[in-house]
């Protein structure tokens, strides 16, 4: 097992049922025939079948796979751009570690007094000792981060000239749209279905870049909402939720949305109201929903749908049903699109 891995299942504690996933690959998403279900245990009689098993657990089986997949993911990754290292080192007639001396490191600017200093002053409440006693450790970390930015940069410079097919497969998972929440044509080839919390702030950072990609594939991409209120965590994100779907009784859910997040942590009531108000529903009606409660239910079942499909935190998309988790940079959204774009257009007529 290569360090970074053992690393990550250390960390998530998940070695163990990462090996069992393992054991499991070959035949998971099918279904045996009637006459080969099989048995996993009997109680007085009644057997308990592997499929009845498997459906008990699923939300925590599919977030084995996606995980299983991102560390096949990393280790890929990195094994790409060990190649790229190699072929690169070779092309100029140096060793690898030469070659990142001579782009990278030999590159990195030195890490100014004022560059420590002002690292220093944004963490001092925390790091709770003078300056002089870790300043040079303040500046080889900022040199260390440095260093990586520069790194990568060199790495995606050999990815961009080079030629790469990558036939990795994330899995995927069958996440319905909601049809009244939905931005982008109903049958685009790229379909994003987006689980989300008005009140979580990794949520709010994602916002413009979703905004973003919206605005550079246009018809190409559908976005649907669902939510996801993370109850435990943000106190007024399920009545949040539930103003949002209230607006939409109005025709307004895409204003009240965007207006929730544009001016984030005004969730109060009388906020939410303020809300409806500046995206121009009719006040008293969005009043008489939010306070009858009737969507609850339908947030619920958004919660479970995405419990379902393996999500754990907000925010979570499924692009053609693959998993992108948490507040990804817009490259990282991209390099999914673009691939599924690409995938459908080399894709015979008939299974397009």
């Amino acid at each position: 097992m290569r360090p970074a891995q053992a690393e990550f299942f250390r960390r998530t504690g998940m070695l163990a049922a990462g090996f069992l996933l393992a054991t499991m690959a070959q035949g998971q998403s099918a279904l045996p025939a009637p006459d080969t279900i099989r048995s996993v245990a009997t109680v007085g009689g009644a057997v308990i079948s592997q499929e009845e098993l498997d459906a008990r657990i699923q939300p925590e089986l599919q977030q084995l796979r996606n995980q299983e997949y991102e560390i096949r993911r990393q280790a890929l990754d990195e094994l790409i751009e060990e190649k790229l290292l190699e072929a690169e080192a070779r092309l100029r007639g140096v060793t690898p570690e030469e070659l990142l001396q001579r782009e990278v490191t030999s590159k990195v600017p030195e890490i100014t007094d004022a560059e420590v200093e002002a690292f220093y002053n944004g963490q001092k409440d925390r790091i709770n000792r003078p300056l002089e006693e870790i300043k040079e450790q303040i500046r080889q970390l900022l040199r260390q981060s440095r260093e990586q930015q520069y790194r990568q940069a060199f790495l995606d410079s050999l990815r961009e000239r080079a030629s790469i097919s990558i036939r990795l497969e994330a899995p995927r998972v069958a996440v319905a749209p909601d049809p009244n929440r939905m931005r982008g044509p109903a049958n685009a080839p790229v379909q994003i279905v987006e689980f989300s919390d008005f009140q979580c702030p990794f949520c709010q950072k994602a916002y413009p870049v979703v905004r973003g990609l919206l605005e550079k594939y246009g018809e190409k991409v559908m976005l649907s909402y669902r939510d996801f209120p993370l109850r435990n965590l943000h106190g007024q994100a399920q009545m949040a939720a539930e103003a949002s779907r209230c607006a939409g009784e109005q025709g307004k859910f895409w204003e009240y949305h965007n207006s929730l997040f544009e001016t984030p942590n005004q969730l109060g009531k009388e906020e939410l109201l303020l809300h409806a108000a500046t995206v121009g529903v009719d006040t008293e009606q969005f009043r008489s929903c939010l306070e009858s409660g009737r969507y609850a239910d339908a947030v619920e079942r958004d919660v479970e749908a995405g419990r379902q499909a393996g999500v754990t935190g907000t925010p979570a998309f499924f692009i053609n049903g693959i998993l992108l988790s948490g507040a990804q940079p817009a490259s990282v959204f991209e390099r999914t699109i673009d691939a599924e774009l690409a995938a459908q257009a080399a894709a015979p007529p008939a299974e397009r």
